[in-house]
C-alpha cells in the first residue's frame, strides 16, 4: 500500500472511533432526557394522586365535621324544647284539673238551687263548703311570652368567607423543592449527607433528613436528622447496598415541611469503626463502636484499641464522648501506627491522642499548646493528610522519620495543626483510647 492510503485508511479509523464516541455520547443524552422525563412524569403523577387523596380526606372530614355540629345543635334545640315544655306541661295539667272541678262544682250548685225546700238546705250548705275548699280565688300563674324561651339559631355568615379565603389559599404545587442534597461522602458504616437551599427566598427553620435501602419495595423512610444543621452523619449502613436519601425543609413560623429533594443514592464501602472485644475494664456496645470504661480492673489497664487498622487518612474520625468519669493526665483518645499490648495510654511513640485534660502528645512528647478538657458531649475529631515523602537519610531518621503526615484535632471550638513524621508509610491506621478510672463512655465514627 501506499503511503497515502496508509493516511487515508488510519483517517478513516479514526473517524470510526470518533462516530463511535459521538454516538456513545448522544445515547448517554438520551438516557439522561428519558430520565428527566420521567422523572417529570412520575412526580407529576405522584402530585396528582395526593392531591385528589387529601382533598377526598379533606372533603369527607370537612362534611364529617358539619354533619357532627349539626348534630350537637340540633340536640341543644331538643333539650332546650323539652325542659321548657315541661312546666307548661305541669301548669296545663294543673289548669284543667281547676276546669274539671269548677265544672263539677257548677253542676252540683245548679242541682242544688233546683231541688225541693227540703234538700235544698243540705245541698246548699254541701256546695258552700266544697266551694270553699277549692278556693275559687286561687289561680296558677301562666308565665308571659317574654319569659319562656324563644329558640333560634345564630349562624355566622362569615364562615362561609373565612372558609373560601383558607380553601383558595390551601396546598401548593411546585415544580422544584426549595431544598436539594449536595453531597454524599461514604464514612466507616455511614454516608455524610450535606444539603443546601436552592430557592433563596425560602427561610428555613428546620430540615429533615430522611433515608431508606434501596430497592426495597416493602422500605419505608424513616427520619434520620431534624435540626437546622445542612450536614449530618448516617451510621449503622451496611458496607457496599445501596441507601436513598431525601431532605425536606420547614419554613420559620409554619408546620408543614416542603416537598421532597430528589432522592439521591448513596454508598458506603468502608467497614464501621468497631472497638475491639476482650480488653479488660471496658463492655462494648452490641455494634462495637461504643465502649464504656467500667471497674472491673482492680488495677490500670490496657489500652482499648480499634479492631483493626479501619482509620484512612483524608478522613475524620469523631470520638463523641457520652459519659464522663474522673479525668486523669494519663487518659488518652488518638491515632496510632500499631497496637502494643500492655501500653496504659497512647502517650507513647508512633502515636498521637489528647488527653481528658486537654494536652496534646506526638510520640509521647507532650506540645505547648492545648485543647479545652473533654467533657460529657464533648466530640474530639482527627483528620490526617499526606503532606509527602520525604527522601531517606540518617538526619531524617534522627529527626524521628521519613513519611509526614498533616494532623488536625479538634474539641470544642478550636483545634490544633500539626506534621507527624513516622519512619514507614502507610494508608490505614488503628484509633485507641485508654481511662483510668471508670464511668468514661465513647462512640467512635
Amino acid at each position: 500500500m501506499s503511503v497515502e492510503v496508509d493516511l487515508l485508511l488510519q483517517e478513516a479509523k479514526e473517524s470510526i472511533e470518533a462516530a463511535q464516541n459521538y454516538r456513545s455520547e448522544l445515547q448517554q443524552r438520551l438516557q439522561g432526557l428519558n430520565q428527566a422525563r420521567k422523572q417529570i412524569r412520575g412526580s407529576s403523577g405522584q402530585a396528582r394522586e395526593a392531591l385528589k387523596r387529601h382533598f377526598t380526606e379533606l372533603q369527607a372530614a370537612a362534611g364529617r365535621l358539619l354533619s357532627e355540629r349539626l348534630a350537637g345543635l340540633l340536640a341543644e334545640v331538643d333539650a332546650i324544647e323539652a325542659d321548657s315544655i315541661k312546666p307548661l306541661d305541669d301548669c296545663q295539667s294543673l289548669i284543667e284539673h281547676g276546669v274539671g272541678q269548677a265544672d263539677e262544682l257548677l253542676r252540683e250548685g245548679e242541682a242544688a238551687l233546683r231541688c225541693g225546700l227540703g234538700e235544698k238546705e243540705d245541698k246548699l250548705g254541701s256546695f258552700t263548703k266544697k266551694a270553699m275548699h277549692i278556693q275559687l280565688d286561687s289561680l296558677p300563674e301562666v308565665p308571659a311570652l317574654v319569659d319562656v324561651p324563644c329558640v333560634s339559631a345564630q349562624l355566622d355568615d362569615s364562615v362561609l368567607s373565612l372558609l373560601r379565603d383558607k380553601v383558595s389559599r390551601h396546598g401548593a404545587v411546585s415544580s422544584h423543592p426549595p431544598v436539594q442534597i449536595e453531597e454524599l461522602q461514604e464514612r466507616p458504616g455511614g454516608i455524610l449527607v450535606r444539603w443546601c437551599k436552592v430557592d433563596e427566598d425560602f427561610a428555613a427553620a428546620d430540615y429533615r433528613l430522611q433515608y431508606r435501602r434501596s430497592g426495597s419495595g416493602g422500605s419505608q423512610y424513616e427520619d434520620a436528622y431534624i435540626g437546622r444543621d445542612c450536614e449530618f452523619l448516617v451510621l449503622h449502613l451496611d458496607p457496599h447496598t445501596d441507601h436513598l436519601f431525601r431532605v425536606s425543609a420547614r419554613g420559620e413560623g409554619r408546620t408543614e415541611w416542603s416537598p421532597w429533594s430528589v432522592p439521591q443514592t448513596g454508598y458506603t464501602t468502608l467497614a464501621p469503626h468497631e472497638w475491639r472485644s476482650g480488653t479488660e475494664g471496658y463492655i462494648l456496645s452490641s455494634r462495637k463502636n461504643i465502649a464504656l470504661r467500667n471497674d472491673s480492673a482492680q488495677s490500670r489497664c490496657a489500652v482499648l484499641y480499634s479492631n483493626g487498622p479501619t482509620y484512612f487518612c483524608g478522613q475524620t474520625l469523631t470520638f463523641k464522648i457520652s459519659a464522663a468519669g474522673q479525668i486523669d493526665q494519663l487518659d488518652s483518645l488518638g491515632v496510632c501506627m500499631d497496637t502494643q499490648s500492655g501500653d496504659e495510654s497512647l502517650q507513647r511513640d508512633q502515636a498521637v491522642c489528647i488527653s481528658t485534660n486537654g494536652a496534646v502528645f506526638v510520640n509521647g512528647k507532650e506540645m505547648t499548646n492545648q485543647l479545652p478538657a473533654i467533657t460529657v458531649g464533648s466530640a474530639v475529631t482527627f483528620d490526617m493528610e499526606v503532606v509527602n515523602l520525604l527522601p531517606v537519610s540518617n538526619n531524617n531518621l534522627s529527626e524521628g522519620g521519613h513519611f509526614k503526615l498533616r494532623v488536625t484535632i479538634g474539641s470544642g471550638n478550636r483545634e490544633v495543626v500539626f506534621d507527624w513524621l513516622v519512619d514507614q508509610a502507610v494508608d490505614c491506621l488503628f484509633f485507641g483510647c485508654s481511662f483510668v478510672h471508670s464511668g468514661w463512655k465513647v462512640l467512635v465514627f
